[in-house]
C-alpha cells in the first residue's frame, strides 16, 4: 500500500501524500522524541521528513520498502540534531514529562492502583534516563529495536550497517542498560 501511495504522491497526487504523512506521522514523531527527548525538536523533525520525503519521492526505490525508507529519514535527521546540540546539553538530564504522556503511559492495564502507576512512572523514568545516557550509535539501535519494534534487517537497512554491527550494537547496548540500570532498579 506504501508503495501504491508513493507512486500516487510522485504523480502529484495530493491526497496520496497526505495518507503517507497520516501513516507515519506519529511513528517518526515517537521515534525522533525518543532520541532527542524533546517535543519541539521531534515536531520540527516530523516536519521535515515529510519535506524531504515529498521533495524527493522521486528517488524513492520502489523495491525498498517505503517504511524503511521514512525511517532511514527520520532517523538520519535526529541524529544530525544530537550531533549538532552544544557540548554543555547532557544526555542524561531528566526527561521533561510534564510536556505530556509518552507512548508508554498510553498501554492499558488491568490491574491499575495509584501505587502500581507510581512504581510504573519512576521505573519508566529511570529506563528513559538509561537509554539517554546511551551513546548515540547504541541509543539510535536501541529506539528502532525496543522502541518502534523495528527487525535487525529493517534497523540495518535504516542504518545502512552490516547487520552483525545492527547485532553487536544492540547487544553491547543491552549489556550497558543492564550495568545502568542494576543500581537503579
Amino acid at each position: 500500500m506504501d508503495v501504491r501511495l508513493a507512486k500516487l504522491a510522485r504523480k502529484g497526487d495530493q491526497r496520496a501524500f497526505a495518507e503517507i504523512v497520516e501513516l507515519y506521522k506519529d511513528k517518526i514523531f515517537h521515534l525522533a522524541y525518543r532520541m532527542l527527548s524533546n517535543r519541539h525538536e521531534a515536531e520540527d523533525v516530523v516536519q521535515e521528513t515529510f519535506l524531504r520525503v515529498y521533495k524527493n519521492l522521486d528517488r524513492y526505490d520502489e523495491n525498498q520498502k517505503f517504511s524503511t525508507w521514512i525511517y532511514r529519514i527520520g532517523t538520519n535527521l535526529s541524529i544530525d540534531r544530537l550531533r549538532k546540540r552544544k557540548p554543555s546539553f547532557s544526555l542524561d538530564a531528566d526527561l521533561n514529562e510534564s510536556e505530556g504522556m509518552d507512548g508508554y503511559s498510553l498501554i492499558p492495564s488491568d490491574n491499575r492502583t495509584p501505587e502500581s502507576e507510581m512504581l510504573l512512572s519512576e521505573t519508566q523514568r529511570i529506563i528513559h534516563q538509561a537509554i539517554d545516557g546511551l551513546p548515540a550509535k547504541y541509543k539510535t539501535i536501541m529506539i528502532l529495536r525496543y522502541i518502534q519494534d523495528l527487525s535487525l534487517q529493517e534497523i540495518s537497512e535504516i542504518l545502512d550497517l552490516p547487520v552483525t554491527t545492527i547485532k553487536t550494537r544492540v547487544h553491547r547496548g543491552r549489556e550497558f542498560l543492564r550495568k545502568k540500570l542494576e543500581y537503579k532498579l
